[in-house]
């Protein structure tokens, strides 16, 4: 077809690609004296009506999109040739390669590259997916990412090309479920038919691995449907559980946005020196069970104390003395003068067994944060009795999870105090409190309002492990 000219306007200069009933072909426009990239779908022997349907679907697409690194629709006409028929899906040429031909010439990519190429082309899902309805793309891949000639310091300028597989959320709620997409690069949920913005954040993470590995993601090993990439790729822990994140098996567990995979990729960037530990302890006591249905830590009890043991002796002396002003007061003061006196006791009452439940819950009580499917619930258990603090939340409400390093901050009356380090699980506007016990205080003892936990790796370990459960990055104060 070199040399044809198509629709008395389009001269064809150089076959890019070709495929069972389609051609990518370089044109000059004879009207602007311009390169411009054209699709051709032909009527052979092997056309399919859906392939029509997905090609004027993304020439549609296409036509509606205006953004600086997705190519512009130009033109789309019917194509009557003696020997080919079809139609013809006309868009501006970027003169770039494609990151799967930067690949083939083993091209490596720094981790600092494949920051900048994710953040670009987050920036673009984020566009995309920010329409009304949102437009999937579908089919990321290294061979569908043009990258341009490197400038500066910049790896390159990355466009994002090639909608033929485009689907927006409304078609997919209203009409029929077509499987397209590339091996290696499709979530568990693309197979089924469906897609959301979510499945493109994990074709962008598959192709990121490639990248890093050079390894088809199709070809790295597999456990419990996960790409197990981290041994080959050799990158930071943040980017890695990053990737992690982007690739997660589980809708449910995977980042859901584009808008919230960028700002999980910020907020990875920290120093290896502020990266948590992910191993249990050695000693702890702390239970943790999970499944795929539900998590469930269980926090034992402080256990007794020299803080403990003054704490009950306080407790024991201060009761002692209400229970001898209060008897004296209905006995031996007049009536009714005497009932006056016996509710005089009653603050001193609360304030004793507020003692006395600290030190039995110090001793026998324990903690236990559960959430399911359904709900987050985080319950201080004493002598058969529970107690829920805060309410329970709905699992869907869970927005965020905070670690707060140890710090100073300043009391009510303007001293410097020490804060222990905790982590906040955000459900809407209830917060699930974790943190280390301080032995310096005896308020640090749980009153059915801190989680409280025996050393700073036990805290960040938990961390780790709620993170990786709930899909939430792990972010700082």
């Amino acid at each position: 077809m070199i040399g044809q000219v198509l629709s008395d306007r389009y001269e064809v200069r150089q076959l890019l690609g070709k495929k069972a009933g389609r051609w990518t072909l370089l044109a000059c426009d004879l009207k602007t004296q311009e390169l411009v990239v054209i699709k051709l779908l032909s009527f052979a022997s092997d056309f399919e009506w859906n392939s029509l349907k997905l090609f004027e679907r993304e020439a549609q697409t296409l036509k509606s999109l205006s953004h600086p690194f997705i190519p512009q629709y130009l033109d789309y006409f019917e194509v009557k040739l003696p020997t080919l028929k079809g139609f013809a899906l006309v868009q501006s040429y970027i003169p770039a390669q494609t990151l799967e031909q930067y690949l083939q010439t083993a091209r490596t990519f720094t981790e600092a590259e494949i920051k900048e190429i994710a953040l670009a082309l987050l920036e673009i899902l984020i566009y995309l997916h920010g329409l009304h309805p949102p437009v999937i793309h579908r089919d990321i891949k290294p061979s569908n990412i043009l990258l341009g000639d490197r400038s500066g310091n910049s790896v390159g300028q990355l466009y994002l090309i090639d909608f033929g597989s485009v689907q927006t959320i409304l078609a997919t709620e209203t009409g029929s479920k077509t499987v397209v997409g590339t091996y290696g690069y499709m979530p568990q949920e693309q197979f089924g038919g469906r897609t959301v913005t979510a499945s493109d954040l994990y074709s962008l993470g598959a192709t990121l691995i490639y990248l890093v590995t050079g390894t088809h993601p199709a070809d790295l090993p597999q456990k419990d449907f996960r790409i197990q990439f981290e041994q080959v790729a050799h990158l930071s822990p943040g980017l890695t559980r990053w990737l992690e994140w982007m690739i997660e098996p589980s809708l449910e567990r995977r980042l859901s946005s584009a808008t919230a995979a960028l700002k999980a990729l910020d907020e990875s960037e920290f120093p290896a020196t502020n990266v948590l530990s992910i191993g249990k302890p050695a000693g702890s006591k702390i239970q943790l069970t999970k499944n795929l249905d539900s998590l469930e830590i269980i926090i034992p009890p402080v256990g007794f104390n020299p803080l403990i043991g003054f704490l009950g002796l306080v407790a024991i002396g201060w009761n002692s003395f209400n229970l001898l002003w209060t008897v004296s007061a209905l006995f031996v003061v007049p009536f009714p003068a005497n009932i006056l006196f016996a509710l005089f006791s009653l603050p001193f009452w609360g304030i004793g067994c507020f003692m006395v439940y600290t030190v039995l819950f110090a001793l026998f009580g324990h903690i236990r944060l559960h959430i399911n499917q359904q709900q987050i619930t985080l319950s201080y258990d004493l002598l058969g009795f529970t107690f829920d603090r805060p309410d329970p939340s709905l699992r869907e409400n869970i927005s965020k999870l905070l670690y707060v390093p140890k710090h100073s901050a300043k009391n009510s009356e303007g001293s410097q105090i020490e804060v222990p380090a905790q982590l906040e699980i955000w459900a809407g506007v209830q917060k699930y409190q974790l943190c280390i016990k301080n032995n310096s205080t005896i308020t640090s003892i749980p009153f059915g309002i801190n989680g409280t936990i025996q050393s700073q790796a036990e805290l960040e370990w938990l961390a780790c492990e709620l993170s990786d459960w709930l899909g939430i990055p792990i972010q700082r104060e």
